[in-house]
């Protein structure tokens, strides 16, 4: 996994580079500009994102070659990605879960599903993305969004139930096919920005190259059907060149606990951010047609390698609201959430045990739906204010527990509700770039385990298939960004991070307390030169 987020990173100044030549190219005799429902013009229509290039609306014939669809193929493709992956895990690293055989597929099927106890990570980002594995077989051979969700579903149960001698897993069909539709979305948009068939040498075979690291099912399909080498008159683009802002970021970070005197922790961090499309359509049912993707990686000291991840993808929407210079659309949003953190300072072994984890805070939702509003005021060429509110129902969520502890788990399942909202100002023509923003998670176990069970009859004496402590929590992540513009496109940025973690226990007997209350307390402060595409 860490190999995939690197190679991301390496990648996107050749999918800059080879872009600028041609996506600003605009083929007049099959395509059209996109432009602004007003007729003010495009530019005027996002006078508060620098664009990486004019928009272009897709060629019919791209569209209508794309939707070909190939049952066969993607499921060929579904099938044959279990069976390499089980014979990575079982040849080459030997993984102990990946002894199969026909004793242990028919006791999948006898014993059911029940709740494993990977790391958050794992089950939060690693099988989501191996369902935008199986999401993208369908994608790439002509589906639309709900229907490649099927293959995403198919190729879970079928990994769940036949390619572990592990008891299939409850939260697994739940993270992999929902989780994976929204990673496999943005990967396939992505992928159809980079591709350009009308390229040819060195220039193709880097395209084709960075189009099958960011989604290799899609170039794998390419390759099968000779896609990968055939010249056209047209790009070969579904979606054309939809308004599309890229923002890379690097610099220094820091990191500690208040409230607690726990040390600091600094190091470089970098992240991503895309917004894809147009967020004010007049009215739109195309799944993902605009999303916004942020990752963020870091190299900390006992921190992860990838410490967040969020999508927040447009299923539909109508426009409310476009007269004076405001704008509003209200709609349905696909949310993935993940943040991760670790230890910044051990603690002393004879602190209470009602002292908060040495891990802040740690949460997964990558199934997770709601409505939002989205509203944008416009006063002047120099100011431009937008904003949105979000209220989603959390279907799967992880959060971090001070208490239970199992193999690599260290965090509670539950469902529960999320709040977003957030407020940007570009001033003096984006020379000044203000954000704030407010991140609510309200987390529910929806049942624990009995403190006072017999676990003597359970492996090594531990509770086994059960969601975490009987608790209710809450997590708040509000974050605020400065950014000014020092050359061109060249940001510099600064912004501080607060994270508060609320835990409630219930029936919980440790050191005579019913019911502990606990919190846990992380700042952060990050200095980053921005640039945008």
């Amino acid at each position: 996994m860490k190999i995939f987020l690197i190679s991301i990173i390496l990648f996107l100044p050749l999918f800059v580079c080879a872009q600028k030549s041609t996506l600003e190219e605009v083929d007049t005799v099959k395509t059209s500009s996109v432009t602004d429902k007003n007729s003010k013009g495009w530019d005027h229509d996002y006078m508060d994102r620098h664009l990486l290039a004019r928009p272009v609306l897709p060629d019919s014939a791209d569209v209508l070659r794309n939707q070909k669809k190939n049952f066969w193929r993607a499921g060929a493709e579904t099938v044959g990605f279990n069976i390499g992956l089980w014979a990575f895990d079982r040849y080459v690293q030997k993984g102990h879960f990946a002894y199969i055989s026909w004793n242990s597929i028919k006791e999948n099927f006898k014993h059911g599903f029940e709740w494993d106890n990977d790391h958050l990570s794992t089950n939060m980002f690693a099988h989501p993305y191996n369902g935008s594995i199986f999401y993208n077989a369908g994608r790439s051979n002509g589906y639309n969004f709900w229907q490649s969700e099927l293959f995403a579903i198919g190729g879970s149960a079928m990994w769940e139930m036949f390619m572990e001698c592990e008891y299939p897993s409850t939260n697994d069909i739940i993270a992999t096919p929902i989780g994976g539709a929204a990673i496999g979305e943005v990967l396939y948009r992505t992928s159809d920005l980079i591709l350009d068939d009308r390229s040819s040498g060195g220039e193709r075979f880097g395209r084709e190259a960075a189009a099958f690291v960011v989604n290799p099912m899609r170039g794998l399909t390419r390759i099968i059907t000779g896609e990968a080498w055939k010249r056209r008159s047209t790009s070969g683009r579904r979606f054309g060149v939809p308004p599309i802002s890229i923002e890379l970021s690097l610099g220094g970070k820091m990191l500690t606990l208040y409230d607690y005197d726990e040390g600091t922790r600094t190091g470089v961090s970098a992240e991503i951010n895309i917004e894809y499309g147009d967020k004010f359509e007049e009215e739109t049912k195309a799944p993902y047609d605009y999303f916004s993707f942020l990752m963020e990686i870091q190299g900390i000291k006992t921190q992860p390698l990838l410490s967040r991840v969020e999508i927040i993808g447009r299923l539909l929407a109508k426009e409310v609201v476009n007269k004076n210079n405001f704008k509003a659309s209200v709609g349905m949003y696909q949310h993935f959430d993940f943040f991760d953190s670790d230890t910044i300072k051990r603690r002393e072994p004879n602190l209470s045990p009602l002292f908060p984890c040495v891990v802040p805070y740690k949460l997964g939702a990558p199934a997770s739906v709601g409505a939002g509003v989205m509203a944008q005021y416009v006063p002047s060429k120099d100011f431009v204010f937008d904003g949105y509110v979000h209220a989603n129902g959390l279907i799967l969520t992880g959060i971090l527990t001070d208490f239970y502890r199992d193999y690599h788990r260290n965090y509670n399942w539950g469902s529960g509700f999320s709040i977003k909202a957030g407020i940007n100002a570009s001033l003096l023509r984006n020379r000044l770039v203000a954000n704030i923003a407010n991140q609510f998670y309200k987390v529910y176990t929806w049942s624990g385990y009995d403190q006072n069970a017999d676990w003597s009859t359970t492996p090594e004496g531990k509770p086994v298939n059960i969601q975490g402590d009987k608790s209710t929590s809450t997590f708040n992540h509000l974050e605020a960004t400065l950014k000014y513009r020092w050359w061109k496109r060249l940001y510099l940025s600064a912004g501080v991070d607060f994270y508060w973690r609320t835990t409630s226990y219930k029936a919980l007997y440790i050191s005579n307390t019913v019911g502990p209350i606990i919190h846990s307390k992380q700042i952060g402060a990050h200095l980053m030169l921005s640039y945008i595409l």
